[in-house]
């Protein structure tokens, strides 16, 4: 059974950093690109950060760009997300999801095979 689980949410003001972490079992992470995805209340689920399967490439909202930072531990088969320099408008609950050796579409939410169940990141002003 494969499970992806996020962790590393919680309440920040703004300016502050926040590493979301993504433990995935029942896959081997070195075969998947990780991707993740946000949803604020009354929008809809939108990209934020993708790695492809190799780790050779990254992307990036252009809203995140230059403040998050995506990786993945293949050996901890762990995804990351380091958030810096946080901002209200960054409050939502993240996902990560997983793509079987995905190089490309990995902005797209439908390409994705796997999902985690998300986890809370809240930006005071």
């Amino acid at each position: 059974q494969v499970q992806l689980v996020e962790s590393g949410g919680g309440l920040v003001q703004a300016g502050d950093s926040l590493r979301l972490s993504c433990a995935v079992s029942g896959l081997i992470l070195n075969n998947y690109a990780m991707g993740w995805f946000r949803q604020a209340p009354g929008n809809e689920r939108e990209f934020v950060a993708a790695i492809s399967w190799t780790g050779g490439s990254t992307y990036y909202a252009d809203s995140v760009k230059g403040r998050f930072t995506i990786s993945k531990d293949n050996a901890k088969n762990t995804g990351y997300l380091q958030m810096n320099s946080l901002q209200p408008e960054d409050t939502a609950v993240y996902f990560c999801a997983a793509d079987y050796r995905a190089v490309m579409r990995l902005r797209v939410q439908d390409e994705y095979d796997y999902w985690g169940q998300g986890t809370q990141v809240t930006v005071s002003s």
